[in-house]
């Protein structure tokens, strides 16, 4: 080891040891970029690995929840073992650097430790890749080009970890043996119970992703289905699918906005996975184009991650901290450009604004975990196939944001709610029957 190396190692010790204790105390082991290993008490399913000199520099100065995570998908820090046990030290280091003792005690090391050692710079890949160009925030050119940098990754890429029918919204279990493919059939039928879809009527599938649910719904309940995407790698992809399903007459997909419906009307509307795009300021303007797309005595079912963070009171001090450790921006810089959640009062309370009524309300939060580790552990097992069908940086980025979804969900933090709304015609008629038996009665979970 050469004297220069070996200083930005003592240094590299120095800020773990002040921001997580001396070694023996640390739960989890840390392994320097020379090979030589920290050992912790063991009592962390993961380990933490420096892989250059200057790594902790990059990743703590100044520090953020977007530094932290850049760190990793740059592959200047990386993780031995599980992933979701390791998401929780982002918190932990935020947690001990509110000490101004313990943050100068910190930037002293960080400086001494070298600044350009690594070929790899992620926040050039993230100024390249932006849909500010494209318009305002919501503007129906901005959200399109925001779909499209979420979803037209490519089918190659979803296909290596998705079920067979590419289902990317939130499964439903009986128990956790169950396999991803019958989950999502069974939360396919859920979506289309909880509708009480019949022979003949005209359903709307608003961000149909690749047609799954369409053509579950055109096969199994007669309906005649349109799904409408703003991606064109979905639409390619799920128009060939119904073709080969032989389903054109009852199932398409056309590549539309939510607000150019152009007072076309249906019987039933189904969101799956939507709001997030659509964004907590822009609910109203989506709930009103759906209510004006729905005939009277007709429901929407609405299936949507909520923030159960936002609903609690926040104070100045604490609004202040989020944002100046930037949380949510590796959301919004390289996963769901725009997307913001909204707490579900937000929801439920602009829908019933524009007219909406609700009926029936169900938490899949324990679902979800199950459904992302299920991503996770299929991405995992293909991920040299993910990389060559992408690169190494989008790869981490994935795994990254779907292990800390799961933690997100397993905690509580966020929820996933399944929400049944009606549109009473003019006497206050729902047409929906007086108890929820039927929707319990289930061929697919017998």
């Amino acid at each position: 080891m050469t004297e220069h190396n070996g200083r930005a190692a003592e240094h590299s010790r120095a800020v773990i040891e002040v921001l997580f204790g001396p070694s023996p105390s640390r739960p989890f082991d840390v392994r320097y970029w020379d090979g030589s290993v920290d050992r912790g008490s063991g009592q962390s399913r993961f380990g933490l690995v420096v892989r250059r000199p200057g790594a902790l520099r990059r990743m703590l100065l100044p520090p953020s929840e977007l530094s932290i995570v850049e760190a990793y998908i740059s592959g200047d820090v990386d993780v031995d073992g599980d992933l979701e046990d390791a998401v929780t030290l982002g918190d932990a280091i935020n947690a001990q650097l509110k000490s101004p003792r313990r943050l100068a005690a910190v930037a002293r090391h960080l400086l001494a430790l070298p600044k350009d050692d690594s070929t790899v710079d992620v926040t050039v890949a993230r100024a390249e890749r932006t849909v500010a160009h494209a318009g305002h925030r919501h503007d129906e050119s901005r959200d399109r080009s925001a779909i499209q940098y979420h979803y037209d990754v490519g089918n190659d890429f979803y296909s290596l970890w998705l079920d067979d029918r590419m289902v990317y919204s939130c499964a439903y279990f009986r128990s956790p043996a169950d396999t991803l493919e019958d989950a999502q059939l069974a939360k396919l039928d859920l979506v289309c119970r909880k509708l009480r879809l019949k022979p003949g009527d005209r359903l709307l599938d608003v961000g149909c992703g690749w047609g799954a649910l369409i053509m579950h719904a055109a096969r199994a309940y007669g309906v005649s289905a349109l799904g409408i995407t703003l991606s064109d790698e979905q639409a390619k992809l799920a128009r060939e699918r119904i073709a080969r399903a032989g389903l054109q007459e009852r199932a398409r997909v056309e590549l539309r906005d939510y607000r150019e419906l152009d007072g076309q009307t249906f019987d039933k509307i189904s969101s799956v996975g939507m709001i997030e795009h659509v964004g907590a300021e822009n609910l109203p303007v989506y709930f009103r184009a759906l209510h004006a797309a729905l005939e009277p005595r007709g429901v929407l079912l609405n299936h949507g991650i909520v923030s159960v963070e936002d609903a609690r009171p926040i104070g100045v001090r604490d609004r202040l901290e989020r944002k100046l450790w930037r949380r949510d921006a590796f959301i919004d810089q390289y996963v769901f450009p725009d997307g913001k959640l909204a707490p579900f009062q937000a929801v439920v309370g602009a829908a019933e604004a524009e007219g909406f009524e609700t009926r029936d309300v169900e938490s899949l939060r324990e679902h979800y975990v199950l459904t992302l580790r299920a991503w996770l552990h299929r991405l995992t097992e293909r991920a040299q196939e993910a990389i060559a069908a992408t690169n190494e940086r989008l790869y981490r980025t994935w795994r990254l944001y779907m292990t800390a979804s799961a933690q997100g969900f397993a905690s509580g933090r966020i929820n996933v709610v399944q929400t049944l709304f009606s549109k009473p015609d003019a006497r206050g008629g729902s047409g929906l029957p007086l108890r929820r038996d039927d929707l319990l009665a289930s061929p697919l979970l017998d």
